[in-house]
């Protein structure tokens, strides 16, 4: 903890009150034109809460961040249920990257002078790259040192203007400097108001060169990137570090995914380079062929293998990765040869007799590392990318040969190419519904509460947009109200009304070692902010609201 968040946490009281006795009026009246409304804000520094909670009022959603504890929990008991908080602080906001959200507008209120020099340029690029398109960056500096023992640094409009410049902020308002609030005569404080344009991404247009343009045709290209889009989209938890501009995720699951991709084009005899003969370089003899047995759906987080099967899967962990590695990691450049977009670090990993598929043997095999700006347009315009790689994937396997002979309809190639398998979507928590009710035991809608006679499960985020079969998203709900919901979110007023049942259901469902240890360990991957050793319900439910929001941000999804 540094020297100033121990103070602030030491004091919360104290600085809380110190807060609350002026309004947001007027200690933002400055910026008036510019505050927001029914927005998604990011507060950073959110302190007491008052700035959090007057923003709610205007109808925002608020994600409050705050790095003193106390001050924290005080926030939390002021805005009650308006404002979602978080620990986290500059410049590393670690757990605001996991929600896998952009802001509107983000507030920093403050905090700049507290920042060390050094770390500004990359607190700077951390903020922006958590502005949405058309996003406002609010940023007040204070003027003036502290009699407490706070640390503070110098500030001044030039920085921000050449950070601004820096990082593609335009600069909208500039406040004057103005007098203490608090009536403090050796204080001053300006504001500034910058936005990011809404001007398309870059980024976007080169993975389209890629899919499209890039004179490397091969059917490997594009799987590594459907499978960087589904991870991109669906798992959060899957990011190991980010730094210096770039992204790691774990390197296991990247393997992973590209194995389900091919599983069910091998296993059809669809062929997938321009020579059948010289097969594929992941599919051997001791790893793929001893695991034939296997649909592409067994090939799933926290799935459980033992004796011959865990030792072919490491096997075929091992040799997909050399061969993304040798194929598209090695091909994939812009400009010239040397300036790969992607990277692989290698760890090496001991044979156990028994595998679980979850982060821990994911993250074991190393890393992937690509490009902060290419994981963001994975993120926010997979739904767009996605569509692209399956067409141009078919395409590529039109030309083959063996498929012109075999004549395979267009029907199918969509078929093989599916994520997941439809029918297999709620099966598992029907026969778990069954087997309550044969107990005895009542299941209720996680909707109403309402005892179920006839019911529906439901995929609590629609997998028509979002293919996840995780248990956490897979709720009991009654047939009338699965038809009023169809293709659309809960609002998170009804996740908030319906937290005690969709909790309730869960504890009452999962409740083996072997159902709860697939239950987390499909969250902590697909969830943001859960630990790997999490096992509490209400945390999983905390974090499906954060993913909802997300969800909804990035791909303009109706609410019910």
């Amino acid at each position: 903890m540094s020297k100033n968040v121990d103070i602030y946490h030491r004091q919360a009281k104290l600085f809380a009150a110190q807060y609350d006795a002026l309004s947001f009026e007027q200690v933002h009246a400055c910026w008036r034109s510019f505050w927001p409304k029914e927005q998604l804000v990011l507060d950073i520094g959110a302190g007491s809460g008052r700035d959090a909670q007057w923003l709610s009022r205007q109808g925002c959603q608020v994600i409050a961040v705050e790095p003193a504890n106390d001050l924290l929990q005080l926030g939390k008991l002021k805005t009650a249920e308006q404002v979602k908080w978080l620990q986290d602080s500059l410049p590393e906001l670690k757990a605001v990257y996991q929600l896998n959200l952009q802001f509107q507008t983000i507030l920093l209120s403050a905090v700049w002078m507290h920042i060390l020099p050094s770390d500004r340029e990359r607190a700077f690029r951390k903020i922006t790259n958590l502005l949405a398109p058309g996003g406002r960056f609010v940023l007040s500096l204070r003027y003036g040192s502290f009699s407490d023992n706070r640390v503070a640094y110098p500030v001044g409009i030039d920085e921000i203007s050449d950070l601004a410049k820096k990082f593609g902020l335009v600069v909208r308002y500039i406040s004057e400097r103005t007098a203490d609030s608090g009536g403090r005569s050796d204080v001053e404080w300006q504001t500034l108001v910058l936005e990011l344009p809404d001007d398309g991404s870059g980024s976007l247009s080169k993975v389209r060169h890629i899919v499209v343009n890039d004179n490397k045709s091969s059917t490997y290209k594009l799987a590594l990137l459907r499978s960087l889009v589904r991870i991109a989209d669906a798992h959060p938890g899957a990011v190991v570090d980010k730094q210096d501009g770039t992204v790691a995720i774990s390197l296991g699951l990247v393997a992973l995914y590209w194995i389900r991709l091919f599983k069910r084009l091998v296993d059809n005899n669809i062929q997938q380079n321009s020579d059948p003969a010289k097969g594929l370089g992941f599919v051997k003899a001791n790893g793929w062929d001893l695991l034939s047995h296997l649909t592409a759906d067994d090939f799933a987080i926290g799935n459980f293998y033992t004796g011959q099967d865990a030792l072919a899967l490491q096997q075929l962990m091992v040799d997909t990765l050399a061969t993304i590695k040798a194929g598209p990691v090695t091909y994939i450049w812009q400009g010239h040869r040397d300036n790969r977009l992607f990277a692989i670090e290698r760890s090496k990993v001991k044979r156990q007799s028994s595998v679980l598929l979850d982060k821990t043997f994911l993250d074991s095999f190393g890393r992937f590392i690509l490009k902060d700006d290419m994981w963001h347009c994975f993120r926010q315009y997979g739904c767009w990318i996605e569509p692209l790689l399956v067409q141009q994937w078919i395409t590529e396997m039109q030309k083959y040969e063996r498929n012109q002979q075999q004549q395979i309809s267009l029907d199918t190639y969509h078929h093989q190419l599916r994520w997941l398998e439809h029918q297999h979507d709620t099966a598992m928590v029907r026969k778990k519904v069954e087997q309550l009710r044969q107990q005895g035991m009542d299941v209720c809608s996680v909707w109403s509460g309402e005892r179920l006679y006839s019911y529906d499960i439901d995929h609590c985020v629609p997998f028509s947009y979002w293919p996840n079969n995780d248990l956490w998203n897979l709720l009991p709900a009654s047939t009338k109200e699965n038809r009023q919901k169809r293709d659309r979110l809960p609002s998170q007023l009804r996740l908030k009304s319906s937290s005690w049942f969709i909790i309730e259901w869960w504890q009452q469902a999962w409740q083996s070692e072997s159902e709860q240890r697939r239950f987390f360990t499909e969250a902590s991957l697909s969830l943001p902010n859960l630990s790997e050793e999490c096992q509490d319900f209400d945390e999983v439910f905390d974090a499906l609201q954060y993913q909802v929001l997300g969800v909804k941000q990035r791909l303009q999804m109706g609410e019910w």
